[in-house]
């Protein structure tokens, strides 16, 4: 195992992962931050990222705030509780649907307000914040309509706490939540999560993929778009991946690596007996929070 922790060598070996508007491939993706089926895309978006993240820039809209609200009221929240739960069983990213019983949430709209708030921050602090956000809601099963669990999550991921504060309740924040509901309407996108590519060449058909699919399949659009099987960028050095994420499940190791849980549970413990590790035991699996130097 190759260890490398120099947080420049992380951030040199990630940056084709960034935004950049001279890729030849612009990535919609469309998600509710309290959709399971969302959550579970995590380690195949990571895993594009990484290998093919050259040749698109990624932006993500939130698509499903209101139709999420309207669903809570439409289903029981038990029904909500057991799709969370297969979900978790299938995918292998835990989300604990138990939420909905002891904590349900009222107001969904609140938490995709909230990040929509944290992306007047810049777009990295954005995807922060959905990124916690997600952590909390399915591992730790807290109620994100609550505006304290908001603003703890903007500590968290080191926001500018005034300001976000201040974004949350504005109206800039509602009008950056209302354009990613009109690019949903005007995308057509009806369900989610949804992953819309376009090609910078206008002539060429953007492609929609709805639901969950193997990874392979999400190459192969790519593939088709760009006009070739494009050789993948080497992955990083596990340790690197974990430095740059922080805290990743078993799962989302396994899809980047191509590795089996069992595998990962013996590279990781690896890891573990070096103090570079925890294990955060789940419902569902395993997570890892990185603590090396």
């Amino acid at each position: 195992m190759i260890l490398l922790t120099n947080k420049n060598q992380a951030a040199h070996f990630f940056s084709h992962c960034q935004g950049n508007p001279q890729k030849p491939i612009e990535l919609y993706l469309f998600i509710d931050p309290l959709c399971p089926e969302c959550w579970a895309l995590e380690p195949y978006i990571k895993k594009l990222q990484i290998e093919f993240g050259r040749f698109f820039t990624l932006r993500h809209i939130l698509s499903g705030s209101l139709a999420t609200l309207n669903l809570t009221k439409r289903r029981p929240p038990k029904d909500i509780a057991q799709t969370w739960e297969k979900t978790a069983s299938l995918s292998g990213m835990s989300c604990d649907g138990t939420l909905w019983k002891e904590n349900p949430i009222s107001a969904p709209y609140n938490a995709s307000l909230a990040i929509k708030a944290a992306e007047l921050q810049g777009r990295k602090a954005g995807i922060r914040y959905l990124r916690k956000l997600q952590e909390v809601v399915f591992l730790e099963k807290m109620n994100v309509t609550d505006e304290s669990v908001l603003l703890n999550i903007a500590k968290t991921v080191e926001l500018d706490l005034k300001e976000f504060e201040r974004d949350l309740q504005s109206k800039s924040a509602q009008k950056a939540l209302q354009c990613d509901l009109k690019i949903t309407n005007e995308m057509e996108v009806t369900e989610i999560p949804s992953l819309v590519f376009y090609h910078c060449d206008e002539d060429i058909e953007g492609l929609k993929v709805t639901g969950l699919y193997p990874y392979e399949t999400y190459v192969e659009i790519l593939s088709e778009l760009i006009g070739c099987l494009p050789k993948p960028s080497q992955v990083p050095p596990l340790e690197m991946f974990l430095k740059y994420f922080g805290f990743v499940a078993s799962k989302e190791i396994a899809v980047v690596y191509n590795l089996s849980i069992d595998q990962v549970d013996r590279e990781m413990k690896q890891l573990q007996l070096m103090q570079k590790v925890e294990r955060v035991p789940v419902k569902y699996g395993t997570f890892w929070r990185y603590i090396g130097k």
